[in-house]
């Protein structure tokens, strides 16, 4: 390699940013570094890594940067800090198009996940990484980072043995509550492990989020039960598959069991229901190495007065309440609070004043 000024130099993106620091920090075991063309392709055609274990997403460096096999590439983050390098064993072109129809199920660019993978490019670079440094995140993600070893350790601290993970990128409500707390009564404690990675345009902003896990944790969750961690991770709305890649982290974050809801990381009407529940039915578990928990889609019931399923609850649709995470946005924007029997009280606030601060915010600028 030359000198510093000759060296080869790449600034990940916010997405790629991401991919390096769960490849860094364990999150992505047993990837090492970014995939190379065999890779990528059994991933997308099998689920599978070339050498055999189960990998549902490809995680792939796209760029431009002219660069050579052999050749080590300093990488960086977005705002300019040096993380560590690449060493390239492959150049390649994805197929772009094969990712779309296996991994995300649509070729539609209207679909976030294949808008992104065509926008990055088809030319990758594979190899494996050294990391010298993580990507830096918010004051309020950093008082709540651990790497897996860290999360690891907490749990053998706590002395717990079966450890459920919930995946979110939204506000917890009534019926994640419902279910978080569902499967606590199983396990030994509940890792909540919100996405803070880039999400789509429109999903609540992490820091506010984090406010509402917090102000929930202090309020409803017994104190010795409950964890708030963060996953770096990126969100790829590529539903079922991404259950699999979730339910993965969880299980290198040291979680035994892993809360897969309806419609897991889906996006708009690409994917049915409970696709990301099926998806568990052609995998070894004990290959996986983590046991997903399917819960049914939630809802406030007038008659029981609380929430219940379709499993749980014997009355008609008439006296169920549900809310959409869209209709819930429709009445924060109007200054609306919604339903009691949707969002705690405390949480609702929260958002109320995040989107007020944010219209003022839009008014002012």
């Amino acid at each position: 390699m030359g000198s510093a000024e000759t060296a080869l130099a790449l600034t990940l993106t916010a997405r790629q940013a991401s991919d390096f620091e769960l490849l860094a920090n364990g999150g992505f075991a047993p990837l090492g570094g970014y995939l190379g063309s065999e890779d990528h392709q059994s991933v997308c055609k099998n689920m599978r890594l070339t050498r055999g274990e189960i990998w549902p997403i490809p995680i792939t460096l796209a760029t431009d940067l002219e660069c050579s096999v052999g050749d080590v590439i300093e990488l960086s983050a977005p705002n300019g800090k040096q993380l560590g390098r690449l060493t390239v064993s492959e150049i390649f072109d994805r197929d772009v198009e094969l990712e779309a129809e296996q991994v995300y199920r649509t070729t539609d660019s209207e679909h976030p996940g294949v808008a992104a993978i065509r926008e990055e490019g088809a030319r990758c670079l594979a190899g494996s990484i050294e990391a010298d440094a993580l990507p830096d995140h918010d004051e309020a993600f950093m008082r709540r980072y651990q790497t897996p070893a860290e999360s690891k350790a907490s749990f053998e601290e706590r002395g717990w043995k079966r450890i459920v993970a919930f995946q979110t990128r939204n506000p917890i409500h009534r019926a994640h509550e419902y279910l978080t707390k569902a499967a606590l009564e199983i396990c030994d404690g509940l890792y909540i492990h919100p996405l803070i990675g880039e999400t789509k345009k429109g999903d609540i902003p992490a820091d506010v989020r984090m406010r509402c896990y917090e102000v929930l944790m202090d309020n409803y969750y017994h104190p010795d039960h409950v964890m708030l961690g963060v996953n770096p991770g990126k969100m790829h709305y590529a539903g079922p598959r991404e259950a699999v890649l979730h339910a993965i982290i969880r299980r290198n974050y040291g979680c035994t069991h892993f809360i897969v809801g309806r419609d897991h990381a889906g996006v708009g009407d690409y994917y049915g229901t409970y696709d990301a529940q099926r998806i568990f039915d052609d995998i070894d578990i004990s290959e996986l190495g983590i046991t997903p928990l399917f819960f049914e889609h939630t809802f406030w019931c007038h008659e029981c007065e609380g929430m219940g399923s379709a499993k749980t609850c014997p009355h008609p649709q008439e006296s169920h309440l549900f809310l959409s995470g869209t209709k819930v946005r429709e009445l924060l924007e109007a200054g609306e609070k919604p339903p009691h029997e949707f969002s705690r009280d405390e949480v609702a606030q929260i958002l109320i004043d995040a989107y007020a601060n944010e219209e003022e915010s839009a008014t002012d600028g």
